[in-house]
Protein backbone atom coordinates (compact mmCIF):
# COMPACT_ATOMS: atom_id res chain seq x y z
CA UNK A 1 0.00 0.00 0.00
CA UNK A 2 0.71 3.67 -0.47
CA UNK A 3 1.98 4.13 3.61
CA UNK A 4 4.03 1.00 3.66
CA UNK A 5 7.11 2.76 3.85
CA UNK A 6 6.20 5.67 6.28
CA UNK A 7 8.53 5.86 9.12
CA UNK A 8 7.19 4.18 12.55
CA UNK A 9 7.78 6.30 15.66
CA UNK A 10 7.06 6.10 19.10
CA UNK A 11 4.25 8.74 18.88
CA UNK A 12 1.32 9.30 21.59
CA UNK A 13 -1.37 9.11 19.35
CA UNK A 14 -4.68 7.31 19.79
CA UNK A 15 -5.48 3.97 17.48
CA UNK A 16 -8.65 5.64 16.15
CA UNK A 17 -6.33 8.35 15.13
CA UNK A 18 -3.84 6.04 13.14
CA UNK A 19 -6.55 4.09 11.79
CA UNK A 20 -7.93 7.51 10.29
CA UNK A 21 -4.55 8.31 8.91
CA UNK A 22 -4.14 4.67 7.26
CA UNK A 23 -7.95 5.06 5.76
CA UNK A 24 -6.80 8.64 4.10
CA UNK A 25 -3.82 7.20 2.79
CA UNK A 26 -5.71 4.29 1.32
CA UNK A 27 -8.35 6.74 -0.15
CA UNK A 28 -5.45 8.63 -1.99
CA UNK A 29 -4.36 5.87 -3.19
CA UNK A 30 -8.36 4.72 -4.71
CA UNK A 31 -8.04 8.39 -5.88
CA UNK A 32 -5.02 7.84 -7.96
CA UNK A 33 -6.41 5.49 -9.51
CA UNK A 34 -9.63 7.28 -9.99
CA UNK A 35 -8.15 9.64 -11.94
CA UNK A 36 -6.15 7.93 -14.06
CA UNK A 37 -8.70 4.74 -14.97
CA UNK A 38 -10.69 5.18 -18.37
CA UNK A 39 -12.70 2.60 -20.20
CA UNK A 40 -9.90 1.91 -22.49
CA UNK A 41 -7.84 1.22 -19.44
CA UNK A 42 -4.95 2.92 -17.69
CA UNK A 43 -4.70 6.65 -17.86
CA UNK A 44 -7.20 7.67 -20.04
CA UNK A 45 -5.49 7.03 -23.25
CA UNK A 46 -8.02 7.93 -25.72
CA UNK A 47 -8.40 11.24 -23.94
CA UNK A 48 -6.83 14.60 -25.39
CA UNK A 49 -3.01 15.74 -24.65
CA UNK A 50 -3.76 18.83 -24.27
CA UNK A 51 -0.83 20.54 -22.08
CA UNK A 52 1.34 17.12 -22.14
CA UNK A 53 4.49 16.76 -25.02
CA UNK A 54 3.57 14.72 -27.68
CA UNK A 55 5.63 11.80 -30.11
CA UNK A 56 7.16 12.96 -32.56
CA UNK A 57 8.11 11.03 -35.99
CA UNK A 58 11.49 13.44 -36.29
CA UNK A 59 12.82 12.89 -32.79
CA UNK A 60 15.37 10.16 -31.98
CA UNK A 61 15.46 8.55 -29.22
CA UNK A 62 18.66 8.63 -27.14
CA UNK A 63 20.03 6.66 -24.52
CA UNK A 64 20.64 5.96 -21.65
CA UNK A 65 18.43 9.02 -21.41
CA UNK A 66 15.38 7.78 -22.97
CA UNK A 67 15.49 4.55 -20.59
CA UNK A 68 14.39 6.51 -17.58
CA UNK A 69 11.28 8.52 -16.93
CA UNK A 70 9.35 11.23 -19.03
CA UNK A 71 7.35 13.38 -16.86
CA UNK A 72 6.28 15.58 -19.71
CA UNK A 73 4.18 12.62 -21.20
CA UNK A 74 1.05 11.48 -19.62
CA UNK A 75 1.77 8.14 -19.75
CA UNK A 76 4.53 5.16 -19.34
CA UNK A 77 5.71 1.92 -18.61
CA UNK A 78 8.40 -0.42 -17.99
CA UNK A 79 6.62 -3.70 -18.42
CA UNK A 80 8.48 -7.28 -18.37
CA UNK A 81 6.85 -10.62 -19.41
CA UNK A 82 8.87 -13.90 -19.17
CA UNK A 83 8.07 -17.65 -20.54
CA UNK A 84 9.42 -19.78 -17.94
CA UNK A 85 10.30 -23.70 -17.75
CA UNK A 86 10.62 -24.79 -14.21
CA UNK A 87 12.89 -27.90 -13.03
CA UNK A 88 9.55 -29.53 -11.64
CA UNK A 89 8.30 -29.78 -15.38
CA UNK A 90 5.65 -27.45 -15.22
CA UNK A 91 5.16 -24.25 -17.78
CA UNK A 92 5.47 -20.57 -15.41
CA UNK A 93 4.59 -16.54 -16.66
CA UNK A 94 6.09 -13.80 -14.91
CA UNK A 95 4.74 -10.35 -15.30
CA UNK A 96 6.39 -7.19 -13.97
CA UNK A 97 5.14 -3.72 -14.80
CA UNK A 98 5.83 -0.41 -13.22
CA UNK A 99 3.20 2.78 -15.02
CA UNK A 100 4.01 6.55 -14.38
CA UNK A 101 1.17 8.98 -15.08
CA UNK A 102 1.30 12.39 -14.79
CA UNK A 103 -1.66 13.88 -12.75
CA UNK A 104 -1.62 17.32 -14.68
CA UNK A 105 0.76 18.74 -17.54
CA UNK A 106 4.53 20.13 -17.04
CA UNK A 107 4.57 23.51 -15.01
CA UNK A 108 5.29 25.65 -17.61
CA UNK A 109 7.34 28.19 -15.29
CA UNK A 110 9.98 25.68 -15.17
CA UNK A 111 9.25 25.90 -11.15
CA UNK A 112 10.40 22.07 -10.08
CA UNK A 113 7.70 20.50 -7.52
CA UNK A 114 9.16 18.38 -4.88
CA UNK A 115 7.38 15.64 -2.72
CA UNK A 116 3.93 15.82 -2.23
CA UNK A 117 3.21 18.15 -4.75
CA UNK A 118 5.14 16.81 -7.47
CA UNK A 119 2.64 15.86 -10.38
CA UNK A 120 3.57 11.88 -10.87
CA UNK A 121 1.33 8.86 -9.97
CA UNK A 122 2.97 5.42 -9.83
CA UNK A 123 1.59 2.00 -10.19
CA UNK A 124 2.65 -1.09 -10.15
CA UNK A 125 1.58 -4.89 -11.75
CA UNK A 126 3.06 -8.19 -11.11
CA UNK A 127 1.75 -11.68 -11.94
CA UNK A 128 2.53 -15.08 -11.77
CA UNK A 129 0.79 -17.99 -13.87
CA UNK A 130 0.96 -21.53 -13.31
CA UNK A 131 -1.17 -24.36 -15.14
CA UNK A 132 -3.42 -24.41 -13.14
CA UNK A 133 -3.44 -20.86 -11.12
CA UNK A 134 -2.66 -16.92 -11.49
CA UNK A 135 -1.29 -14.90 -8.83
CA UNK A 136 -1.81 -11.18 -9.24
CA UNK A 137 -0.66 -8.12 -6.83
CA UNK A 138 -0.05 -4.13 -7.05
CA UNK A 139 1.25 -1.26 -5.50
CA UNK A 140 0.60 2.47 -5.68
CA UNK A 141 2.84 5.20 -5.29
CA UNK A 142 3.18 9.47 -5.02
CA UNK A 143 5.77 11.34 -6.88
CA UNK A 144 8.35 12.83 -5.25
CA UNK A 145 8.39 10.96 -2.00
CA UNK A 146 11.07 8.31 -2.72
CA UNK A 147 8.69 5.29 -2.61
CA UNK A 148 9.11 4.75 -6.21
CA UNK A 149 11.01 6.29 -9.33
CA UNK A 150 13.27 5.43 -12.36
CA UNK A 151 16.53 6.10 -12.52
CA UNK A 152 17.86 6.34 -16.53
CA UNK A 153 21.84 5.17 -15.62
CA UNK A 154 23.55 7.56 -16.86
CA UNK A 155 24.96 8.51 -13.49
CA UNK A 156 23.72 5.79 -11.13
CA UNK A 157 22.72 2.07 -12.46
CA UNK A 158 19.05 1.81 -14.08
CA UNK A 159 16.74 1.05 -11.87
CA UNK A 160 12.68 1.00 -11.62
CA UNK A 161 11.53 0.40 -8.33
CA UNK A 162 8.50 0.66 -6.34
CA UNK A 163 8.89 -0.32 -2.70
CA UNK A 164 10.53 -3.81 -2.97
CA UNK A 165 9.82 -4.19 -6.02
CA UNK A 166 12.53 -3.37 -8.79
CA UNK A 167 14.16 -4.13 -11.81
CA UNK A 168 17.54 -2.98 -11.77
CA UNK A 169 20.66 -3.05 -14.16
CA UNK A 170 23.62 -5.46 -13.59
CA UNK A 171 25.04 -4.48 -16.20
CA UNK A 172 28.97 -4.61 -17.05
CA UNK A 173 30.84 -0.71 -17.79
CA UNK A 174 30.12 0.48 -20.99
CA UNK A 175 27.48 -1.97 -21.55
CA UNK A 176 23.37 -0.56 -22.38
CA UNK A 177 21.63 -0.69 -19.27
CA UNK A 178 19.15 -3.01 -20.29
CA UNK A 179 21.97 -5.70 -21.28
CA UNK A 180 21.50 -7.56 -18.11
CA UNK A 181 18.60 -7.01 -15.08
CA UNK A 182 17.57 -8.45 -11.93
CA UNK A 183 13.59 -8.49 -11.33
CA UNK A 184 11.91 -8.98 -8.05
CA UNK A 185 8.25 -8.83 -6.98
CA UNK A 186 6.71 -9.78 -3.30
CA UNK A 187 3.69 -10.34 -2.28
CA UNK A 188 1.38 -12.38 0.07
CA UNK A 189 1.30 -15.66 -1.73
CA UNK A 190 4.09 -15.34 -4.27
CA UNK A 191 7.37 -13.84 -4.88
CA UNK A 192 10.11 -13.71 -7.56
CA UNK A 193 13.91 -12.71 -7.79
CA UNK A 194 14.84 -13.04 -11.86
CA UNK A 195 18.21 -12.18 -13.56
CA UNK A 196 18.08 -11.67 -17.01
CA UNK A 197 20.86 -11.46 -19.78
CA UNK A 198 20.43 -10.41 -23.07
CA UNK A 199 21.28 -11.97 -26.36
CA UNK A 200 20.44 -9.24 -28.57
CA UNK A 201 20.30 -5.81 -28.76
CA UNK A 202 17.52 -3.15 -28.32
CA UNK A 203 14.69 -3.42 -31.01
CA UNK A 204 12.42 -0.38 -32.49
CA UNK A 205 8.85 -0.39 -33.29
CA UNK A 206 7.24 1.80 -35.87
CA UNK A 207 9.36 4.28 -37.62
CA UNK A 208 12.66 4.01 -35.34
CA UNK A 209 10.53 4.03 -32.34
CA UNK A 210 7.30 5.95 -33.20
CA UNK A 211 4.69 3.47 -32.95
CA UNK A 212 1.04 4.43 -34.91
CA UNK A 213 -1.92 2.99 -32.94
CA UNK A 214 -5.08 4.24 -34.79
CA UNK A 215 -6.14 5.65 -38.01
CA UNK A 216 -5.80 9.18 -36.70
CA UNK A 217 -2.27 9.28 -36.36
CA UNK A 218 -2.34 8.83 -32.47
CA UNK A 219 1.43 7.15 -31.30
CA UNK A 220 3.97 6.43 -29.13
CA UNK A 221 7.86 5.80 -28.38
CA UNK A 222 8.09 2.04 -28.34
CA UNK A 223 10.88 0.07 -28.27
CA UNK A 224 11.95 -3.79 -26.38
CA UNK A 225 14.67 -5.47 -25.16
CA UNK A 226 12.87 -9.15 -26.69
CA UNK A 227 16.25 -11.15 -26.36
CA UNK A 228 16.91 -12.10 -22.42
CA UNK A 229 17.58 -15.33 -21.68
CA UNK A 230 16.36 -15.82 -17.92
CA UNK A 231 17.59 -18.02 -14.72
CA UNK A 232 15.82 -17.66 -11.00
CA UNK A 233 13.54 -18.85 -8.50
CA UNK A 234 9.91 -18.54 -7.79
CA UNK A 235 8.44 -18.66 -4.49
CA UNK A 236 4.67 -20.30 -4.66
CA UNK A 237 2.55 -21.24 -1.50
CA UNK A 238 3.94 -25.00 -2.98
CA UNK A 239 7.43 -24.03 -1.52
CA UNK A 240 10.45 -22.45 -4.46
CA UNK A 241 10.66 -23.61 -7.74
CA UNK A 242 14.18 -23.49 -9.85
CA UNK A 243 13.36 -21.94 -13.40
CA UNK A 244 15.06 -20.78 -16.74
CA UNK A 245 13.25 -19.33 -20.00
CA UNK A 246 12.93 -15.93 -21.86
CA UNK A 247 12.08 -12.69 -21.30
CA UNK A 248 11.37 -9.57 -23.54
CA UNK A 249 10.93 -5.89 -21.80
CA UNK A 250 8.51 -3.46 -23.24
CA UNK A 251 9.46 0.46 -22.93
CA UNK A 252 6.45 2.68 -24.07
CA UNK A 253 5.40 6.47 -23.26
CA UNK A 254 2.64 9.23 -24.55
CA UNK A 255 0.18 11.39 -24.03
CA UNK A 256 -2.51 10.08 -25.98
CA UNK A 257 -1.76 7.02 -27.41
CA UNK A 258 -5.28 5.64 -28.60
CA UNK A 259 -8.02 7.37 -30.37
CA UNK A 260 -11.39 7.94 -28.56
CA UNK A 261 -13.18 5.37 -30.31
CA UNK A 262 -10.77 2.83 -29.46
CA UNK A 263 -12.09 0.61 -26.97
CA UNK A 264 -9.39 -1.88 -26.38
CA UNK A 265 -6.36 -4.14 -27.30
CA UNK A 266 -5.27 -7.27 -27.75
CA UNK A 267 -1.20 -7.98 -28.05
CA UNK A 268 1.28 -10.35 -28.40
CA UNK A 269 5.13 -10.81 -27.51
CA UNK A 270 5.81 -13.86 -29.41
CA UNK A 271 9.39 -16.38 -29.55
CA UNK A 272 9.33 -18.83 -32.17
CA UNK A 273 11.98 -21.60 -32.33
CA UNK A 274 13.60 -20.46 -35.23
CA UNK A 275 14.78 -17.50 -33.37
CA UNK A 276 12.87 -14.96 -34.98
CA UNK A 277 10.40 -12.88 -32.61
CA UNK A 278 7.42 -10.96 -33.80
CA UNK A 279 5.40 -8.58 -31.63
CA UNK A 280 2.11 -7.38 -32.88
CA UNK A 281 -1.31 -6.40 -31.65
CA UNK A 282 -4.82 -5.02 -32.91
CA UNK A 283 -6.95 -1.61 -31.37
CA UNK A 284 -10.46 -2.73 -31.24
CA UNK A 285 -12.79 -0.23 -32.32
CA UNK A 286 -16.05 0.55 -31.45
CA UNK A 287 -17.62 0.25 -34.48
CA UNK A 288 -16.35 -3.33 -35.26
CA UNK A 289 -12.92 -2.44 -36.93
CA UNK A 290 -9.76 -2.87 -35.74
CA UNK A 291 -6.11 -0.96 -36.04
CA UNK A 292 -3.16 -3.45 -36.43
CA UNK A 293 0.77 -3.18 -36.34
CA UNK A 294 3.02 -5.39 -36.31
CA UNK A 295 7.22 -5.90 -35.80
CA UNK A 296 9.29 -8.66 -37.13
CA UNK A 297 12.01 -9.29 -35.44
CA UNK A 298 15.17 -11.51 -36.92
CA UNK A 299 17.53 -13.65 -34.77
CA UNK A 300 20.05 -11.13 -34.98
CA UNK A 301 17.80 -8.35 -34.09
CA UNK A 302 17.07 -6.60 -37.63
CA UNK A 303 13.32 -5.25 -37.60
CA UNK A 304 10.86 -4.85 -40.14
CA UNK A 305 7.47 -2.90 -38.91
CA UNK A 306 4.61 -3.62 -40.64
CA UNK A 307 1.17 -1.25 -40.69
CA UNK A 308 -2.41 -1.56 -40.53
CA UNK A 309 -3.59 -4.28 -42.20
CA UNK A 310 -0.51 -6.71 -42.35
CA UNK A 311 -1.28 -8.96 -39.17
CA UNK A 312 -5.22 -10.61 -38.48
CA UNK A 313 -6.12 -11.64 -35.04
CA UNK A 314 -9.24 -14.56 -35.44
CA UNK A 315 -10.41 -15.62 -31.71
CA UNK A 316 -11.09 -19.33 -31.69
CA UNK A 317 -12.34 -20.40 -28.48
CA UNK A 318 -13.07 -18.33 -25.34
CA UNK A 319 -12.82 -18.69 -21.28
CA UNK A 320 -14.81 -18.16 -18.97
CA UNK A 321 -13.08 -15.99 -15.97
CA UNK A 322 -14.49 -13.10 -13.60
CA UNK A 323 -18.01 -12.85 -15.26
CA UNK A 324 -16.71 -12.79 -18.55
CA UNK A 325 -15.80 -14.19 -21.82
CA UNK A 326 -12.62 -13.45 -22.53
CA UNK A 327 -10.92 -14.98 -26.35
CA UNK A 328 -7.79 -17.10 -25.08
CA UNK A 329 -7.20 -18.94 -28.41
CA UNK A 330 -6.38 -17.24 -31.36
CA UNK A 331 -5.16 -17.49 -34.91
CA UNK A 332 -2.85 -14.91 -36.13
CA UNK A 333 -1.84 -14.72 -39.78
CA UNK A 334 0.71 -12.31 -41.28
CA UNK A 335 0.86 -13.01 -45.52
CA UNK A 336 3.91 -11.49 -45.70
CA UNK A 337 5.70 -13.70 -43.23
CA UNK A 338 4.09 -17.04 -43.86
CA UNK A 339 2.92 -16.75 -40.80
CA UNK A 340 0.12 -18.47 -40.42
CA UNK A 341 -0.15 -19.50 -36.10
CA UNK A 342 -2.72 -20.65 -33.27
CA UNK A 343 -1.58 -19.17 -30.07
CA UNK A 344 -3.44 -20.90 -26.82
CA UNK A 345 -3.38 -19.95 -23.27
CA UNK A 346 -0.76 -21.85 -20.91
CA UNK A 347 -3.59 -20.73 -18.20
CA UNK A 348 -7.52 -19.45 -19.56
CA UNK A 349 -8.04 -18.29 -16.43
CA UNK A 350 -4.83 -15.63 -16.24
CA UNK A 351 -6.94 -12.89 -15.00
CA UNK A 352 -5.63 -9.32 -13.56
CA UNK A 353 -8.63 -8.44 -10.95
CA UNK A 354 -6.81 -5.16 -10.18
CA UNK A 355 -7.94 -1.78 -10.36
CA UNK A 356 -8.16 -1.90 -13.65
CA UNK A 357 -9.06 -5.32 -14.67
CA UNK A 358 -7.67 -7.13 -17.83
CA UNK A 359 -6.06 -10.31 -18.85
CA UNK A 360 -2.40 -11.16 -19.45
CA UNK A 361 -0.44 -14.65 -19.58
CA UNK A 362 1.69 -17.14 -21.12
CA UNK A 363 1.16 -18.47 -24.74
CA UNK A 364 1.99 -21.84 -26.46
CA UNK A 365 2.40 -21.49 -30.23
CA UNK A 366 1.52 -24.20 -32.79
CA UNK A 367 1.33 -23.84 -37.01
CA UNK A 368 3.74 -22.21 -39.34
CA UNK A 369 5.88 -20.95 -36.61
CA UNK A 370 5.61 -22.75 -33.34
CA UNK A 371 7.23 -21.46 -30.24
CA UNK A 372 5.97 -19.55 -26.99
CA UNK A 373 5.10 -16.14 -26.00
CA UNK A 374 2.75 -13.66 -23.70
CA UNK A 375 -0.98 -12.70 -24.56
CA UNK A 376 -2.19 -9.04 -22.91
CA UNK A 377 -6.15 -8.22 -23.63
CA UNK A 378 -7.94 -5.00 -22.34
CA UNK A 379 -11.33 -3.55 -22.60
CA UNK A 380 -13.31 -7.39 -22.03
Amino acid sequence: MIYAHLPIKPWPIKPWIIALVCLALSLASLAFVNTTVSAQGFAGLGTTADGFEKPDPDKPLVFPRDHGAHPDYRIEWWYLTANLQGTDGKTYGVQWTLFRSAMRPPNKDAVQLTGWKDGQTWMAHAGLTTPDTHFAAERFARGGTGQAGVRNGAIEPFEAWIDDWSLTSTAQPGKDAYSAMTVRATAPEFSYTLNLDAQGPLVFHGKEGFSVKSPEGQASYYYSQPFYTVSGTLNLPSGPVTVTGTAWLDREWSSQPLSNNQQGWDWVSLHFADGAKMMGFRVRQTDGGDFTSATWIEPDGTTTPYGDGAVSFEPLGKTAVAGRTVPTHWRIKMPKRDLDITIKAVNGKAWMPLSFPYWEGPVAIDGSHPGKGYLEMTGY
